[in-house]
């Protein structure tokens, strides 16, 4: 797709934008899909440096040493190393690292030379930035377990026919303690002290290794070894990108333009950070029914940020949509829908982003559980004696914890739902003291105890579904 293709698609979303108010039936969702799957594959190599800089600049937060220094740079014409790390602490990559995964991918199509870098060294020291303890080191299986399924995972952002895949043990599995006191040598102290999140800790007398305080200096050390012109990574890692810089320096070479990407917020809307940890993330492994799902059921005030960072939609494009939305244009729920399937489809395809967006229409819209295709499912008779939130959280896994059923149960969310192989269906709600309750003594109250063939009933809380079998 050429620079004039570019700009037709450009039109094309337009075009879209004013006429087409639906998004969520019929064939609609599916065009706008296909736009934006050109998008992503957008030969960019055409544009003129400017737009190239405008593109880049409009996914990051910040740019060092400044925007007027990229688009220099986009304009001297030679193909660009461009290096993406990231440390292989677990073994889920998540959409909290796809915005400069994003870029990378533009980046690529620009013309230039993409490094995937797996920081297979620099993870068993652990990045401190922003923690307010030491990480507990992390062997070298744990690190090995952890990458198996990287590339994978981060497939859809890269074309790896000609993007490298590295592992910056290559070069630093071999480095002699004297070179790399001779690079130590070279570096005041003051340029790793002078971190506050290091003082910080300092000063509470929390524990700071020796290992933390040079990580950033071996971070730079891949930055020396690819001769990197360009680096990507989230904003939270910006004062180890401009260690890079220095590092690069001290070495003779000149220093690489740094693409910071803002954080993502985590799906839950508590303001936390997009992590495993806090079970508000949306993993690039997540099957496509478990990924549109989750964006679904993202907190409201997401969705400008989520359209911006995770999308080809361009802002004006956004903004337009966002506008609809609040004058009652185009109803909200359809922009969401448009965030969850074009996310998934950049992951997936367009073909499995439209079926998960059939799945959960059949699921949570038409309200028949029983169309949804496979849902989790535990066996009433062996769980009996466990609690629903027990069941969601204990059993299946599907919630993290029993205070959140029963903050879904106080605000009306926790159901039993029955249907009957003659299309009835039957909506039973429970309670917080429910959530609480056995099971059997719940099925019981109902009459639900005894297995039919025409008869399935579901445990529901928010949008988790359990089928209770």
């Amino acid at each position: 797709m050429a620079a004039a293709a570019f700009d037709r698609s450009i039109e094309l979303m337009s075009e879209l934008i004013e006429e087409d108010r639906e998004l969520r039936e019929g064939p609609a969702l599916g065009r706008w899909l296909e736009v934006l799957a050109e998008r992503q594959r957008a030969d960019l190599s055409g544009l003129a440096p400017e737009r190239q800089a405008e593109l880049l600049g409009a996914r990051a937060a910040a740019v060092l040493p400044g925007d007027g220094q990229l688009a220099e740079l986009l304009a001297q014409g030679r193909v660009l190393t461009v290096k993406y790390g990231i440390d292989p602490t677990g073994a889920e990559v998540h959409l909290g690292h796809a915005v400069p995964m994003i870029l990378a991918s533009r980046l690529q199509r620009m013309g230039h030379r993409v490094v995937f870098l797996v920081g297979d060294v620099t993870a068993r020291i652990g990045d401190p930035s922003g923690r307010s303890a030491e990480r507990p080191p992390l062997t070298a299986e744990d690190v090995a377990r952890n990458v198996a399924t990287y590339r994978q995972q981060v497939g859809p952002f890269f074309d790896f026919e000609r993007a490298e895949f590295r592992f910056n043990s290559e070069w630093l599995g071999s480095m002699e303690l004297p070179d790399f006191l001779g690079v130590l040598s070279r570096l005041p102290a003051s340029a790793a002290l002078q971190r506050e999140d290091f003082r910080t800790r300092l000063a509470e007398g929390s524990g700071l290794t020796l290992a933390e305080l040079v990580y950033s200096v071996v971070m730079a050390l891949d930055s020396v070894e690819l001769v990197a012109d360009v680096e990507l990574g989230g904003l939270d890692q910006l004062l180890n990108l401009q260690m890079c810089r220095r590092v690069q320096s001290a070495h003779g070479q000149q220093p690489e333009v740094v693409l910071a990407t803002g954080l993502i917020e985590g799906t839950d809307g508590t303001g936390a950070k997009m992590s495993k940890s806090k079970n508000n993330y949306v993993g690039l492994a997540f099957p496509a029914e478990e990924m549109f799902g989750r964006l679904m059921a993202c907190a409201d005030r997401l969705l400008p940020d989520y359209l911006r960072l995770l999308t080809e939609l361009l802002d004006g494009e956004v903004e337009l949509l966002l506008a609809q939305a609040a004058d009652g244009r185009r109803h909200p729920m359809a922009v969401k829908t448009l965030l969850a399937a074009a996310v998934t489809a950049a992951v997936h395809g367009v073909p499995a982003a439209l079926a998960a967006r059939d799945a959960f229409r059949a699921r949570f819209s038409r309200r028949r559980f029983s169309e949804a295709g496979p849902l989790p499912g535990v066996e009433a008779g062996r769980h009996g004696a466990a609690t629903p939130a027990e069941l969601l959280v204990r059993v299946s896994g599907e919630l993290p914890s029993l205070n959140q059923v029963r903050r879904v149960a106080e605000a009306g969310g926790l159901k039993l739902v029955v249907e009957t192989a003659d299309g009835g269906q039957r909506t039973l709600p429970l309670t917080r003291g429910d959530a609480d309750e056995r099971l059997l003594v719940l099925l019981g109250a109902h009459d639900l105890t005894r297995a039919s063939a025409s008869r399935r009933v579901f445990l529901r809380c928010g949008r988790k579904v359990l089928e209770l079998t």
